[in-house]
């Protein structure tokens, strides 16, 4: 059974069936009991489960260091930083801590905790409440790194997170949270490292992830105006990152535009074209080309947001140039 759900209300539901199904899973950051969460994604869970969704100081390090403690000891702990341009703050408990205990513990240590941000630009929120780090961590081993684009795969993923063993950032763009979508009802499980084509071609393939895969909807329906058949693919988890599936849609197409908000400077598109050009040089038919930010701080006032963002018309210009 499917039911319309906003991408907020199926990441909530995916936290909602593995809290009824697993008790050791718990959800605990700043304002997300009684508040229902800075965007109001923890939502009425307070009530559903007493004692399972806890408020806490306004102390990143605490945050995370305790998610730690209390996976490492063997509970599934959710933990919440409520903006990504935060990490900065906790990023040692997670590299350091977090990431490397299994390892050094020769393996008889599980982390299996979820750490929970929101990231992305495009509500005025200035420099320091916009960024989309997720290149960060996905350059940490011990770390997986989950985008979803759509609600249905916030639920799926959020369960894969949730019962996986090792820490996962669960990154939701802030765009995305009023999308709604069908999401399968009960359990739902999208395993993590499996792309997802959004939409087939045979003339371009488009990677992009997180809010940019609507942008890049949006183009490849422009582009079809005028002949243009592209693929967009949702890689979905950038740690564990499905290439397989992107090489295969590269040797259909021939050609390859990556799209990020991140900032194109050491952003993961990088990692996506190297990876391209060492094990499928020989599939393009032109050079790799990347959308993403410019290598500058995200300005306040939204005219110059709206410049810097990634838009469809960009996108369309980095199609058109390989033909």
């Amino acid at each position: 059974m499917m039911k319309e759900m906003t991408y907020a209300e199926a990441i909530r539901d995916g936290m909602r069936v593995e809290m009824q199904r697993d008790p050791n899973v718990f959800i605990w950051g700043e304002d997300v009991a009684k508040f229902g969460g800075c965007f109001g994604v923890t939502g009425n869970l307070f009530t559903e489960f007493p004692g399972r969704v806890l408020d806490t100081p306004i102390s990143e390090t605490a945050i995370v260091g305790a998610a730690v403690g209390a996976a490492a000891a063997g509970l599934r702990p959710i933990a919440e930083i409520m903006f990504i341009d935060f990490m900065g703050v906790c990023m040692d408990e997670l590299f350091n801590q977090a990431a490397k205990m299994h390892y050094m513990f020769g393996g008889k240590a599980r982390i299996p905790m979820v750490l929970r941000t929101p990231c992305g630009a495009g509500m005025g929120a200035a420099a320091q409440h916009s960024q989309s780090m997720e290149a960060w961590f996905t350059h940490i081993p011990g770390v997986k790194t989950v985008m979803p684009s759509t609600p249905a795969d916030a639920k799926g993923l959020m369960a894969a997170a949730i019962r996986d063993d090792n820490p996962v950032m669960y990154i939701e763009h802030k765009q995305l949270l009023g999308v709604k979508g069908d999401v399968p009802e009960g359990e739902y499980v999208i395993p993590l490292g499996k792309a997802d084509i959004k939409k087939t071609g045979s003339d371009v393939t488009i990677v992009a992830w997180s809010w940019m895969v609507h942008k890049a909807l949006a183009a490849a329906e422009a582009l079809a105006e005028e002949g243009i058949n592209a693929e967009v693919l949702d890689p979905r988890t950038l740690i564990p990152l499905d290439t397989e599936s992107i090489l295969q849609s590269v040797g259909k197409t021939g050609k390859l535009v990556i799209v990020h908000e991140a900032v194109k400077t050491s952003g993961f598109g990088g990692e996506i074209a190297a990876i391209v050009a060492e094990e499928g040089m020989d599939l393009l038919d032109g050079p790799i080309k990347r959308v993403a930010m410019p290598f500058a701080p995200i300005p306040f006032s939204p005219a110059l947001e709206g410049t810097v963002i990634p838009s469809e018309e960009k996108i369309i210009a980095a199609v058109k140039s390989l033909f």
